[in-house]
Formats: structure tokens, sequence, C-alpha cells
């Protein structure tokens, strides 16, 4: 899901003895590119000139080659070709161990070894089917489904490690939750460089930090109308965050027809049925401490039915979840957690 930065412009004036004096603002530094499939675009203050584009670059560049299934040769891919003395690195590593905690909070909602299923659907890096697999092929493919399965071993390298799993021919992807680790790692990469206002976001995935000095407030963020026709750009509502990190997910824009059937089939599929079914939720946006983890709790909130939604979120109080769905007469509705309302910015 894509979202917009609403930006307004505001000069700041403060009182020195009986004048008034302009306070310069910092002048916005931007900075956009391609990433994983998408774009990414940073937007920061600073009172020097930041150089990131090249360390961006590498940043991406690295997880490519490490985590993309849309890469020919990266590491993953050869994980996922049965080689069993692939090394993988921290980045590797720190998406594998918070995908785990996902996996374990959400009951298996949000599990990385769903890709032999995304593919057989037509939406993963390796999907060529464009009709839905037949029950037989769903069964036999949810054999090869349990992150529990797999785990991360230490080598002799430093800083390296293998990872192993119980069953053969199982099918790891991380495109569910590294796209919010790389948000993670360019919002540190600025952190790194001393800044402290700043907006990274890469396909709508965002870090905040600090203030949008240009309005002197909190970043605004636009969040996708579902009901919007393809081609139109429209939102629902804004929240305003600072510290904090977003991501949404949502089957609105991606999903495909079966030829055979006309049966609408969506992208996200439930790693416990196997199936790629439209459901009444539309949209999830989920706010958290961090990007990856936010990412991944969205795509598991798309996965799951809204009541089994409700029952887990009574105890994950370390989110902010909106999820829009459609009741029985096909009107739109949403659920949110108690936190959620304080971020919607307020008319006025």
């Amino acid at each position: 899901m894509r979202f917009c930065l609403v930006i307004a412009v505001a000069l700041l004036f403060f009182s020195c003895k009986e004048k008034e004096v302009e306070v310069a603002v910092p002048e916005a530094q931007q900075f956009v590119g391609n990433a994983i499939g998408t774009t990414y675009s940073i937007k920061l203050f600073a009172d020097e000139e930041i150089q990131v584009k090249a360390e961006v670059d590498s940043i991406i560049d690295m997880f490519n080659n490490s985590m993309s299934t849309w890469v020919k040769g990266s590491l993953i891919n050869r994980i996922n070709a049965g080689e069993d003395s692939v090394l993988v690195g921290k980045p590797f590593k720190e998406v594998f161990e918070q995908a785990q905690v996902v996996y374990r909070k959400t009951e298996g909602y949000f599990d990385p070894t769903v890709g032999n299923l995304v593919n057989a659907y037509g939406f993963g890096a390796d999907g060529k089917q464009e009709r839905i697999p037949s029950q037989k092929q769903i069964d036999s493919l949810k054999q090869l489904v349990g992150f529990h399965k797999m785990q991360l071993v230490p080598s002799q390298v430093k800083d390296s490690f293998y990872i192993k799993s119980s069953q053969k021919g199982m099918y790891l992807e991380f495109n569910a939750i590294a796209k919010g680790t790389l948000v993670d790692y360019m919002a540190r990469l600025l952190d790194q460089k001393g800044v402290e206002n700043y907006l990274v976001e890469v396909g709508g995935e965002v870090v905040t930090k600090g203030m949008n000095l240009e309005r002197n407030g909190k970043w605004s963020v636009g969040i996708d109308d579902p009901n919007q026709k393809p081609m139109q750009r429209q939102y629902i509502t804004v929240v305003e965050l600072s510290d904090k990190a977003m991501a949404g997910s949502g089957n609105y824009r991606k999903f495909k027809i079966d030829p055979e059937s006309g049966q609408e089939l969506v992208h996200t599929v439930n790693p416990l049925t196997g199936m790629a079914q439209p459901s009444e939720v539309l949209g999830v946006n989920v706010i958290a401490k961090n990007c990856t983890l936010a990412d991944g709790f969205a795509t598991a909130f798309m996965a799951m039915p809204l009541e089994k939604s409700k029952e887990l979120l009574q105890n994950l109080s370390e989110i902010e979840v909106l999820i829009m769905y459609t009741d029985r007469s096909g009107l739109l509705r949403f659920e949110t957690t108690p936190g959620f309302q304080g971020y919607v910015k307020q008319a006025g």
C-alpha cells in the first residue's frame, strides 16, 4: 500500500525581548530512487548538506543480493535451490529473527515459508501458474509450510550463519517483511549521520524521526482508501507520526482473475489453509517501533479472519492497528486498537 506525504509549509517566529525574530528553518533535503522493485524517498532536515545516495544504494544492493527472491543468484535463492553451505550475514539474521517473533505472536498467520504456495498462485518470483491450483496441489504444498521447521545456525565464520530446515523442498521468502527492514536500515544510516528530523519511505512503508520542520509538526502520512479505483489516489485518513514506523498491506490493488472460473485471487495466501481467497479485510495499517515489525504484522492481519485479528490484538500492546473491512451489506467499516486514534490527524 502506498502513502502520500501531506506537507504544509510553515515559518516559525519567536519573540526576543520586544522584537520578532525569524528563526531559520533548515531547507529540506530530498533523495529518491528505485529499490527492491519499487521506489524510495527520503526527506530530512539538517544544518549541513547530508550525502546519503551512495550509501543508500549500497544498502539496497546488499538487500537485493541477500534476501530478494527476484534476484538471480541471491543468497535466499541459493538456499531455496537446496544449497546447504550458504552463509548469511547479520541483516539476514535480523530479518529471520524478527520474522520468528511475528510468526509466534500471530500463531503462524505470518509465515515466510509460504513461498511455494505463493508461487503456485502466480504471485511469487517463481510463479508461472495462471489458474487456481487444485486442492491436491494445495494440500501437498502445505506440507512444506512451517517456519518452525527452519533454524538459524551459527557458523565458524564471525557474524555468519547457516539456514537449516528439517524438510527438503521448503521455499523461504522475506518479501512481506524485508522491505520494512530495508526502511529501518536507511533510517539507521541517517541516525549515524546525526540527522534528527527525517522521513524514510520505501514502497509505502515509512519510518519517521523528529519533526517536519517545514510545518513545525509531526510527519503526516496518508492512508489509501481501499474502495478507490486502480488509477485513483484517494485517502481514507491521515496519521501524524514522530519516532514511529508504519506499514500497510492491502489486496485491493494486487489480485488476478482465474481465467477458468472467473474467481478473484488475492496476493495474500493464508499459510494455514493454503488459500488465496478474498476476505472481508481490505487493508491493514500497523504503527510500531520499527518498520520490520510493522511490515510483518500488516501481512499477518491481512491473512487472518477479522475475528482472529481482534482476539490477537488484545495481547499485542506494542503495536497500533487499523483494519479496514466490509460488513455483510458491503459497507466499509473500521476496526482499530485503542491507541490508533491518537495518531489520526484532527481536522482544523
